[in-house]
């Protein structure tokens, strides 16, 4: 039996056939690509003709490539821009934010020594099940918080998710070792810095997995800029996307608007599903590139909590 497992070695992968791992890889591969096809699509719809896309439909191979779609979107370049730093900004800022003030809420109760964690265990759990309703709590941010057309009305809602508090409140109770903060404490370190120096280090799974769902959470936003924004200064770029979509079917769909259009001379047809396309892509793209930031902690952090050593 021990040489057996001497010749297996530690690793229990090694136990796997050739032809079992073989059939795994493959079908991780195929799981690949059927995730990438749709971005793929989406990628080369927006690179198509119109008209091509009405007549014969989506393809993967369009049969000339058209940039008309992006340049639809450019011709006002200068609010894109204005709106990729508000939501750049907006995302950032608050993914920070929101780590730290969730994460020093969970660590209070996460200690069996702190005598009131169980009142707020219960608080922050009690927000996931009941909320005073969208009026008072609109009324909360731009009559008392004075917030409308605020850049921080984009940031503030969004900074507290309860489930998160517990999701990294147990991960400090189930992994981080008890002896380690009392022996801490022992040699005269306060809870400031046992949290920052110790406790921080030790849980950077779960931090980061809590920090990208943040982080999608701030980008995809397009509601709080619905609610809260009226100047075109401040709009987050999923919001500005949205109106432009809904301005181009309008017109699209308006007889009325586009012969008055046409009279002052501007452009009648537009690129209506080469341009929801190009929207697609542009409000995906940059958010892309956190997910290698975080790859290596995301499966650590996803599981936390199931297992039980």
């Amino acid at each position: 039996m021990q040489t057996e497992m001497s010749k297996s070695g530690s690793n229990p992968f090694n136990a796997i056939s050739p032809t079992a791992n073989t059939i795994i890889n493959i079908g991780f591969m195929l799981y690949t690509i059927a995730c990438l096809l749709p971005i793929l699509l989406i990628v080369m719809v927006s690179l198509s003709n119109e008209q091509d896309v009405l007549t014969k439909g989506y393809s993967f191979i369009p049969n000339q490539i058209d940039f008309t779609a992006y340049k639809f979107l450019f011709t006002d370049w200068q609010q894109i821009l204005r709106s990729y730093g508000v939501t750049i900004f907006v995302t950032i800022a608050g993914t920070i934010l929101s780590l730290i003030i969730m994460a020093l809420y969970a660590y209070p109760i996460s200690r069996t020594d702190f005598p009131h964690r169980k009142f707020f265990t219960f608080f922050i759990f009690f927000t996931m099940l009941f909320n005073g309703g969208l009026v008072p709590w609109y009324l909360v941010y731009v009559n008392m918080l004075n917030l409308r057309d605020n850049i921080w009305a984009l940031v503030l809602p969004l900074l507290v998710s309860a489930f998160f508090v517990l999701v990294i409140r147990t991960f400090f109770q189930s992994t981080i070792p008890v002896a380690i903060l009392e022996a801490a404490k022992i040699d005269g370190a306060s809870e400031m810095l046992i949290f920052f120096r110790i406790v921080t280090p030790l849980s950077l799974p779960v931090l980061a997995t809590v920090a990208l769902f943040s982080t999608v959470n701030y980008w995809n936003d397009w509601f709080l800029s619905l609610v809260f924004i009226t100047d075109d200064k401040t709009l987050s770029i999923q919001y500005l996307m949205y109106k432009m979509l809904l301005n181009i079917q309008f017109l699209a769909s308006n007889s009325n608007a586009a012969s008055a259009i046409a009279a002052a001379g501007g452009q009648v047809s537009f690129p209506n599903e080469t341009v929801r396309m190009a929207m697609a892509i542009m409000g995906i793209g940059p958010i892309v590139f956190a997910y290698p930031f975080f790859q290596k902690y995301f499966v650590k952090g996803l599981t936390v909590g199931a297992v039980k050593g």
